[in-house]
């Protein structure tokens, strides 16, 4: 926006706690031809989360951060609870970078009493995180659709961190006929490698020092599989090598295909290595392209 003396104006960020307030905004910028990108958090924001904001303002007219955290894509025992809430700072940090709205709906707004509607993607949600989390990405999918039909957005941009996530929303939005982009950022890293996320916050001091060993190891397997080494016997190698160095658990590291997150054997264009593995209570999630070049 230019102002009268032809400078730049910073439009103010509205806060939108409700789907009747949303919608008023988003059909006052729809009725002016404007488009809408939709950056989807849980909140506890960190340099990841800006770049997602950052793209999505060189991409749409107005931009929308949602901030929830979604109950129904946490099992029991996961931690819906502690998950780090900082909401005052999360809007003070949104309304910096000029983001147009932020919605921030409660429980009650997004889930009636009544709600009995699941999205399920069976294939691309039985592997990887899916495994040993099985309701969490019919959580996801659910809350993203929802979210997409309420802020009519025509872009939405996910962070490649979560890489499964977003293979998911893509099939979703494929099999629905929603019209919306999904754009992929690459992942966000600390300068030691570590995958910025919320739940680093959980890492002890100890833990946070060993948690980029994570990154570096897939690193190697990367290299190692490309220049002839078997994947299968390669991930088995690096899965013993973090539980050697400190790491509870691993839950998987392997080696799959971008697009169908089938397992690959061998080196391939349009493959990655995924691994989520435990160090004390806190699960780190990893990915990278097995060939550079590999989006």
């Amino acid at each position: 926006m230019i102002g009268t003396n032809g400078l730049a104006v910073r439009r103010c960020t509205e806060v939108l706690t409700n789907l009747i307030s949303l919608r008023k905004v988003v059909a006052d910028w729809k009725s002016q031809g404007l488009t809408i990108a939709l950056v989807p958090t849980m909140g506890a924001l960190h340099l990841g989360h800006i770049e997602l904001v950052r793209h999505a303002l060189s991409t749409a007219d107005r931009v929308i951060a949602s901030i929830f955290v979604n109950p129904i894509q946490f099992a029991p025992e996961e931690d819906f609870q502690s998950y780090p809430r900082r909401q005052c700072e999360d809007l003070s940090m949104l309304s910096n970078l000029g983001v147009d709205a932020v919605y921030t709906p409660n429980t009650k707004e997004m889930y009636s009493k009544s709600f009995q509607t699941m999205v399920e993607v069976p294939e691309l949600s039985a592997v990887l995180c899916g495994k040993t989390r099985p309701k969490h990405f019919s959580g996801v999918a659910t809350i993203v659709v929802k979210l997409l039909q309420q802020s009519q957005a025509d872009f939405a941009v996910f962070g490649e961190k979560d890489f499964q996530q977003l293979s998911i929303i893509r099939q979703v939005v494929i099999d629905l006929d929603i019209p919306v982009k999904i754009i992929g950022v690459p992942t966000v890293r600390d300068k030691d490698g570590l995958a910025l996320s919320s739940r680093n916050a959980y890492l002890t001091e100890v833990e946070r020092v060993l948690a980029p060993k994570l990154h570096s190891e897939l690193l190697c397997v990367v290299e190692d599989v490309v220049n002839g080494e078997g994947a299968l016997l390669r991930c088995q190698k690096a899965t013993d090598f973090l539980l050697q160095e400190g790491f509870l658990k691993v839950d998987y590291l392997e080696i799959r295909d971008s697009n169908t997150l089938s397992i690959v054997i061998s080196k391939k264009n349009t493959a990655r290595v995924f691994c989520a593995a435990y160090l004390g209570k806190t699960r780190l999630l990893d990915n990278i392209p097995l060939l550079v070049g590999e989006n």
